[in-house]
């Protein structure tokens, strides 16, 4: 699928793969790229999970994975369930029971890593709670917890190892006649993920999860997802993703919007576009964007701002943005409206005022969107 056909150069088609439903969010074939990220509260208390999943659905996640360790865990995963704004997913690792407790408490997939869960007849007995509860299930391959017999064979984990780990499991839950799977190969290593997605994605028609796991902090990690999953979505391989990094799960959101943003394969919230300023700045960009980022954090409605210092390249950046705003001197800058020079305003107003402006387009989106949906609407009828 080609997210541009006006400018070719910007073109990404989509990797083809089956579609299943993980609850009632689509991933694989047209659908959108959906964007994970995982609590890291104890499951078993219920509220404070509960109170991530919220904050993380409200940044726009649109399924939440939890950790399910031990029996308390699933003891609550019922409440879990019920309340969460999003589908949740169940991360089961070496208790295999625990898949079968979150199937029956309501999860919408169980994640299960082949290489820790046991033997065929316990993964088998996980298929059965999936398919009796309506769950699917991912497959989690990782180059941390291969199978002993494939590290033997390969002397190391490596891309071979962990695509024939994948297929090899792929294989036991198309045996039990299980269609409803995703499937993810991650590793820290950043051409070690690459290069087994890109194998993977060759061999399979599966929904692919992208990943690239224990990545870092928020900084470093951020830096090391966007190389490898931009490169993969870039190549059009992914359907759904999760940036893992050791910061607070929406932090994991908001990085995973930006990379499609970036990419345009996805659209949510207000894109800032900013200079990283100089000596040539009107105003403080920095602490302006680092202000505007946080009052505009609300702004749901895919839209452009452009914040530059200078006239330099203000106003050509200002031509491709709903919003802009160009520094001038004697502290006053430009304003622009969908791209045209509109009017001057000073420094001191000049947040509250764009933070207005961004307000009063995105309300005139959300109309139009509105009323072309209705006619639509009327015309199908």
């Amino acid at each position: 699928m080609a997210i541009n056909h006006i400018r070719p150069w910007r073109n990404i088609y989509r990797r083809e793969s089956r579609k299943i439903m993980v609850g009632s969010v689509p991933v694989g074939g047209d659908a959108p790229i959906s964007v994970q990220t995982m609590t890291n509260t104890l499951t078993s208390d219920a509220a404070a999970t509960l109170r991530q999943i919220e904050r993380c659905a409200e940044a726009g996640a649109d399924i939440v994975r939890v950790s399910v360790p031990d029996e308390d865990s699933s003891a609550a995963m019922p409440e879990i369930c019920k309340h969460s704004p999003v589908p949740i997913v169940a991360d089961i690792h070496f208790h295999y029971k625990r898949g079968i407790e979150s199937a029956r408490a309501g999860a919408a997939c169980l994640r299960i890593n082949p290489g820790n869960i046991g033997s065929p007849d316990r993964v088998r007995e996980v298929i059965r709670a999936a398919r009796d509860h309506g769950c699917s299930i991912r497959i989690g391959v990782n180059a941390g917890s291969l199978e002993r017999h494939l590290l033997e064979k390969y002397g190391e984990p490596c891309p071979d190892a962990m695509v024939e780990s994948g297929l090899d499991h792929i294989r036991i839950l198309q045996d039990n006649d299980f269609h409803e799977f995703k499937i993810s190969v991650k590793a820290s290593d950043v051409f070690l993920a690459a290069a087994a997605y890109q194998q993977l994605a060759e061999q399979t028609d599966c929904p692919i999860h992208l990943g690239i796991t224990e990545a870092g902090g928020l900084t470093s990690g951020t830096i090391k997802s966007a190389i490898g999953l931009g490169q993969l979505l870039w190549m059009g391989i992914g359907d759904t993703l999760r940036v893992s990094l050791s910061a607070d799960p929406v932090e994991e959101v908001k990085v995973g919007y930006e990379i499609l943003k970036s990419l345009g394969l996805r659209h949510r919230g207000v894109n800032i576009i900013s200079c990283p300023s100089c000596a040539r700045q009107g105003f403080d960009v920095i602490e302006t964007v680092k202000i505007l980022e946080d009052r505009l954090e609300h702004i749901k409605t895919p839209m452009s701002l452009s914040i530059i210092g200078c006239v330099v390249n203000g106003p050509g950046e200002a031509l491709m943005t709903d919003v802009g705003f160009t520094g001038g001197g004697a502290g006053r800058g430009m304003v622009y409206l969908a791209g045209k020079k509109s009017h001057a305003m000073t420094n001191e107003q000049m947040v509250d005022h764009i933070v207005e402006q961004v307000e009063k387009k995105a309300a005139e989106i959300e109309a139009e969107t509105a009323e072309t949906g209705a006619a639509e609407k009327t015309a199908a009828e």
